[in-house]
Parts: C-alpha cells; structure tokens; sequence
C-alpha cells in the first residue's frame, strides 16, 4: 500500500471509530495490516499523531497490541515522530505559530506515551542512538542534519528522548 493510500485508510478508519461504528478489535486489526510495511506504518503515523480525534490518546488495548506487534518499524517511526515534532515545537514557538506549536506538542506527547508503551527493550535501544545523535554521534546524525535542527532544537530532543523514562 502506498503512502497516499495508507494515509487515506486511516483517516477513514480513525473517523469511523471515533463515529464509534468502529470496535477497538476491528480497527486494530486494520492498522496492523497498514504496519506491515513502512509507508502504511508512516501514513498512519501521519494521520492519527496529529489529529483531533482522540485515539491516540486513549489507545485501546487491542491497538496497543497490533502497534507492539508491529515491532521495531513501529519504535523507530515514534522515536523520529518524538524527534521531529519536538524540534517543530520549539520552530514554531520562535515564530509566534501557538496554534502549529499546539500541534507539535500533541505529536511529542502522544509520541512519549507511545514509547511508555511499546516494548522497552526496543525503546531503550532506539532511543540511546537518537540521543547520541543530539551530541553529534552515531547513525542517527544524519537524520538530525537531513532537517537541519539547531543546537536548542537538539537539546529539546535531547529533553524529550530523557522524558519517556519519566
């Protein structure tokens, strides 16, 4: 499934639940089908972190079942959705953007608790790489260069990746 498609599915599927014409089960069972591969996993990602609904913030068990399942992909996304919406944060802070700044701290929120959440063997490890990253070592450089944060914007990431042990 395409990203585009994957995005699509669940935005329908997140609606239809919040509707509740959706079972925690049924959605479940349609989200683990868009985790078996990256971009159905990314257009998920892309839809429910930010969104209004309030799905991520409840996280119903058999979702929570189908997202561990998912294994790495899922620790992976979440850690670099944690990393991004956090430097986002502190961009649009700067700028005066309160409403997209609103934004960016839901995505880091639902990210953190999302990380409490999943198997923490695989978040410890994820999460050691992305903050040596933020000093500059590591394969996760490269990413934090790709989008060209700053120093505060690495020490926020810094900050947030030392909450999810909070």
């Amino acid at each position: 499934m395409s990203f585009e498609a994957a995005m699509e599915a669940a935005a329908l599927w997140c609606g239809t639940w919040e509707q509740g014409d959706l079972s925690d089960e049924v959605l479940a069972d349609k989200v683990a089908q868009l985790l078996t591969s990256r971009d159905g996993a990314r257009g998920f990602f892309v839809v429910s972190l930010p969104a209004e609904n309030p799905l991520m913030d409840r996280l119903p068990e058999p979702l929570l079942i189908a997202l561990r399942a998912a294994g790495a992909e899922v620790v992976d996304l979440t850690a670099r959705n944690l990393a991004m919406s956090t430097a986002m944060a502190v961009y649009h802070r700067r700028v005066g953007a309160e409403d997209q700044c609103a934004g960016s701290e839901r995505v880091q929120r639902r990210s953190r608790e999302l990380l409490q959440n999943l198997e923490s063997g695989a978040v410890k490890i994820r999460l050691e790489t992305l903050l040596a990253a933020t000093d500059g070592i590591g394969s996760d450089v490269a990413f934090l260069d790709r989008w060209q944060y700053d120093a505060e914007q690495k020490a926020a990431i810094k900050a947030a990746v030392l909450s999810v042990a909070d």
